[in-house]
């Protein structure tokens, strides 16, 4: 869906999954400082957004999530995963229940796959699942904002800010009185920054939470009964993912940033060494300079030297090997 902020002055539309939104509204680095220091907002109303509703929404939801939501309190925000059979990430939810329903964020064009499962696991179970997306659009307030959440808006708040569940139709006036609006490049150098990956870019088909450090967050551990979890138990007590997100620092001299399925090569190889990894998202930081998230191979060094394509890179570790 196309935001009306796109009329903003500046906005430069952002480009493949996060297009609809703007990427920037002329500053790229202003308004990652605002973000940072509590100001502003971003406009995500580009997400799909899942309720579920009835009275048994949350041991129903319990049943097939990752986490443990059978007695979730009202207004405490979570996160959750969907996984196929061999543990696979398929799906991932940004959850909050406000006493009658549970609302979900998810990753643009992600919802009608995910709701078509829901409706498929339904079964005798007292709830209703709707596509809101239409209706509703997410809006985050950063860490330390004072923006107010309007009179019976849906807060998901977290350590990291707060995601309204705006009625669409309210979007244009909310900027109007909270703004600066900040674009997705600085939301997502911010998400780079705090190590938080992201469906569709740490992901892809063959990715288990382990490998993103998904376990605790996302993923409960002393719960079953899920789809996929005999795989997320077994690596947990027999083994080790086969490859962990790390963050890196890349070379500040470079004028591109190395794009996402940048291969990654250790230094000492050279450019014909083996790839042992790529980029998943990289991002210009207002303090930090060029940096990325990607995945390894989980025995890569944690000290060793690395190149993302042309690129020189030092990791810091996020997952232990």
């Amino acid at each position: 869906m196309k935001s009306p902020l796109l009329s903003l002055p500046g906005a430069v539309p952002a480009e493949g999954v996060d297009e609809g939104v703007a990427a920037h509204y002329g500053d790229l680095f202003r308004e990652q400082r605002a973000l940072a220091d509590g100001t502003g907002f971003v406009d995500l109303s580009h997400r799909g957004v899942i309720a579920v509703s009835g009275e048994d929404r949350l041991t129903w939801l319990h049943l097939l999530l990752t986490q443990h939501v059978s007695e979730l309190p009202v207004g405490q925000a979570t996160e959750a995963l969907v996984l196929s059979a061999h543990g696979h990430i398929e799906h991932a939810l940004y959850l909050v229940d406000d006493g009658e329903t549970v609302w979900a964020h998810v990753e643009p064009g992600t919802q009608e796959a995910l709701l078509a499962y829901l409706e498929s696991m339904k079964f005798f179970y007292r709830v209703e699942v709707a596509d809101r997306t239409a209706d509703f659009a997410v809006v985050h307030l950063p860490a330390g904002s004072i923006a107010g959440a309007p009179e019976g808006v849906v807060v998901r708040e977290t350590a990291y800010g707060r995601d309204l569940f705006l009625p669409r139709a309210e979007l244009e006036s909310y900027a109007e009185q909270y703004g600066p609006a900040a674009g997705i490049l600085a939301y997502e150098a911010l998400r780079v920054e705090h190590h938080r990956p992201r469906l569709g870019f740490e992901t892809d088909h063959r990715t288990i939470p382990h490998e993103l450090g998904w376990i605790g967050t996302a993923v409960h551990l002393q719960k079953g009964c899920y789809r996929g979890q005999e795989t997320v138990a077994r690596v947990q007590n027999l083994g080790k993912p086969p490859r962990r997100l790390v963050f890196l620092h890349l070379d500040g001299s470079d004028v591109h940033l190395p794009s996402r399925g940048t291969e990654i090569r250790l230094a000492d190889d050279g450019p014909e060494g083996r790839k042992i990894g790529f980029i998943t998202t990289s991002a210009r930081h207002h303090e930090l300079g060029p940096v990325a998230l990607a995945l390894v191979k989980r025995n890569v060094p944690t000290d060793a030297r690395l190149m993302a394509g042309d690129t020189a890179a030092a990791q810091e570790v996020i997952v232990e090997p």
